[in-house]
């Protein structure tokens, strides 16, 4: 009876070290992940121009350098349309998961999808449509852009309603929101094989 009370006592240490070890582990590599993605986020050509508002330059190349994204897509000059999709990047986290053997287990993660993030980031002019989705969809009216008016949303733009101005010119669509949420999710994927 005492030797069988030892040894169920001892694989419940045992279970307990593995559990604390594996929570260890887990935590390290999903902090380091979840920050190199954020950094990317933070890095990324598109994030750049519109962090840089209205003085901003075409960086990203989308615009042919007519304008930038802050001007052309109309944001309220002063407003941060990048923050509310750090702040959501910011909150991923993740939860382990053992099974009653306690020395396996499984890791969920919770992160944003990009049809999360699109639903935060509306076109300011446009209900139901998302600026972040434009940029890797398109978004229309670079022909009919005219720069440099003041008293504009963004204060530097607006938009000629019946004349093309640049006959031709497209928006350049870019790899942004989504690329990124699946290789995030990719990477954390592979932490598993850390409990298997």
């Amino acid at each position: 009876m005492d030797s069988d009370y030892t040894k169920i006592m001892q694989d419940l240490q045992g279970d307990k070290e593995y559990q604390k070890e594996v929570h260890r582990i887990v935590e390290k590599e999903f902090n380091k992940i979840k920050n190199q993605y954020l950094q990317e986020f933070l890095n990324h050509p598109i994030t750049q121009e519109i962090k840089g508002g209205i003085d901003a330059t075409n960086t990203s190349g989308t615009l042919a350098g007519i304008t930038n994204l802050y001007s052309f897509i109309g944001f309220d000059e002063g407003s941060d349309p990048i923050k509310p999709i750090e702040d959501l990047l910011e909150k991923s986290n993740y939860r382990i998961v053992f099974n009653n053997k306690a020395l396996d287990s499984s890791i969920i993660f919770d992160i944003p999808t990009a049809v999360q993030i699109f639903e935060i980031t509306p076109m300011p002019w446009a209900v139901g449509r998302s600026w972040a989705r434009g940029i890797e969809t398109g978004i229309s009216g670079l022909g009919y852009y005219l720069k440099k008016i003041k008293n504009s949303r963004s204060g530097f733009g607006i938009q000629s309603s019946t004349n093309q101005v640049r006959p031709g010119t497209v928006f350049k669509n870019t790899k942004y929101i989504s690329d990124l949420i699946n290789k995030f999710s990719k990477d954390l994927k592979s932490l598993n094989k850390i409990t298997a």
